[in-house]
């Protein structure tokens, strides 16, 4: 029982076995996955080739602002050259537009003077970042920390295909959810709601108050994308009990907020901005609460008061079940979490342990097949491979799930059986295919299957590897097998 269990701990609560972890955690898995919890600080990310996402959005700005005057000021050369009968400057005279794109030093400038293209920074940015996330899950010692962080950045996400979303997405992450993975939820929500990711992503930053001075005078309006993802998705769910008029209400109090711009001096650009020109004056009403309409208080103190509702204890309770046991979670293990997270105000460490020492959490059969990025790390950790991050984006891409993209605000599916298309199996068989051949040729897959899984493995699947007709194909049954698809 107790190597089943580590088997589970690894699995389940972890990204996957590492040579020789089911034998080291035996005699305690419980005991190993609430170690982890005893280390916030271990959820961090901290490194000096990251940086933060302020940075990264001003460098992206100056590098577009840089790129269209070039632009203009080669347009405006070329009018000039047609208009003197040139066709273009003589062979070695410098153009206008080089000046904007040579000149040394200035926010967004590289060595060399050369100013980089905003697409070229942002997608540095982002491989910066994956390699940084990847390399912690294939080595981490704390893999329920990983996890988490995981679970939290889906139920909190941004899409990096979205515009300057891209460079900033890694940070968002390093920078909102993980220093409050084990924090409060409150104080998690509220860090997202105000990340300029967030509030470039669901649209908030161009939202105008239609009664503000910028919207009497701009003729625009209000955006209710962040409002309304931020009741149906992040707090109360889709059946927690708020109007149409909560979302719309909701969208006044949180208008103003917004992203610093490089020349507006009032806060660090790239950092959170409350602008009270574009703040929709007056008092409203949210799910029968009257904030102040005065400033970015009215908001926060919304917030808050979500984060402290009924329903959303319950739907963060069902999400956190649903994710880590199964789609039809057993109702008093969702009761449990719904518990903790009410009677603790959302303390998010308490959460974990109530669904780490709920034994409906162990006893339930392995049903959800691991979406591709976690069975890409299990395969890597389990068969002591070190892929090069960029051939790990490639595969995910492959896969269906390329990393911080998912297909809407609502994340990336939960379902059981979500990753079980014809496609996706094909998929992850030329990776077991691959993998097979790079294992240490040494390795016995009999052996390794035995180490990685133990008792989890059915009779039918050690014969099926003791019988392969080759070492590699052994390799392949094993990473195929149900055992190790489903957790």
């Amino acid at each position: 029982m107790a190597a089943l269990d580590a088997v589970t701990a690894l699995r389940r609560f972890g990204l996957g076995a590492r040579p020789g972890d089911v034998k080291r955690i035996a005699s305690d898995p419980r005991g190993f996955v609430l170690a982890a919890l005893e280390s916030p600080e271990a959820a961090r990310l901290d490194s000096a080739d990251l940086e933060p996402s302020h940075v990264v959005f001003v460098e992206q700005r100056t590098a577009r602002i840089a790129l269209k005057a070039a632009r203009e000021a080669d347009a405006g050369a070329a009018a000039t050259a047609r208009s003197a009968g040139l066709a273009r400057p003589m062979s070695g005279e410098a153009g206008p537009g080089d000046a904007a794109r040579m000149g040394a030093g200035g926010p967004g400038m590289r060595p060399g003077g050369e100013t980089p293209k905003p697409g070229a920074l942002m997608r540095e940015a982002f491989r910066d970042e994956a390699a940084a996330r990847l390399q912690r899950a294939l080595t981490t010692d704390s893999p329920f920390l990983e996890r988490l962080v995981m679970f939290w950045s889906g139920h909190f996400c941004v899409a990096a295909n979205k515009g300057p979303v891209r460079g900033l997405a890694g940070a968002y992450e390093r920078e909102a959810i993980r220093p409050h993975v084990l924090g409060r939820f409150g104080d998690m929500l509220k860090s997202v709601e105000q990340h300029p990711a967030m509030l470039i992503y669901l649209d908030n930053a161009q939202s105008i108050g239609p009664g503000s001075q910028a919207g009497m005078r701009q003729r625009k309006g209000l955006n209710e994308n962040l409002a309304r993802e931020t009741l149906e998705l992040h707090t109360l769910g889709v059946d927690g009990g708020y109007s149409q008029a909560d979302v719309t209400n909701l969208a006044r109090l949180i208008t103003g907020w917004t992203v610093g711009g490089i020349n507006q001096g009032k806060v660090e650009p790239g950092r959170f901005l409350f602008a009270p020109a574009r703040h929709e004056p007056g008092a409203v009403t949210v799910l029968g609460r009257r904030y102040d309409g005065a400033g970015a208080s009215g908001g926060e103190a919304c917030l808050a008061d979500l984060a402290r509702h009924p329903s959303t204890a319950r739907h963060i309770a069902r999400r956190l079940a649903r994710h880590f046991v199964s789609a039809d979670p057993p109702p008093a293990l969702v009761a449990r979490l719904e518990a903790s997270f009410r009677d603790t105000g959302g303390d998010l460490g308490a959460l974990a342990r109530t669904l780490v020492t709920s034994s409906e959490a162990w006893d339930a059969a392995p049903r959800k097949v691991t979406p591709p990025y976690d069975y890409l790390v299990a395969v890597a950790r389990g068969l002591a491979l070190e892929p090069p991050p960029p051939e790990l984006l490639r595969v995910m891409a492959a896969l269906g799930q390329p990393l911080w993209q998912p297909p809407s605000p609502a994340g990336w599916p939960d379902a059981d059986d979500a990753w079980t298309a014809p496609s996706s199996i094909r998929e992850r068989l030329r990776i077991a295919e691959r993998a097979a051949r790079m294992v240490d040729r040494m390795a016995d897959p009999r052996a390794v299957a035995d180490d990685l899984l133990g008792p989890a493995l059915s009779a039918a699947t050690r014969q099926a590897i003791a019988r392969a007709e080759t070492r590699a194909q052994g390799f392949e049954i094993m990473a195929m097998a149900p055992e190790f698809l489903r957790r």
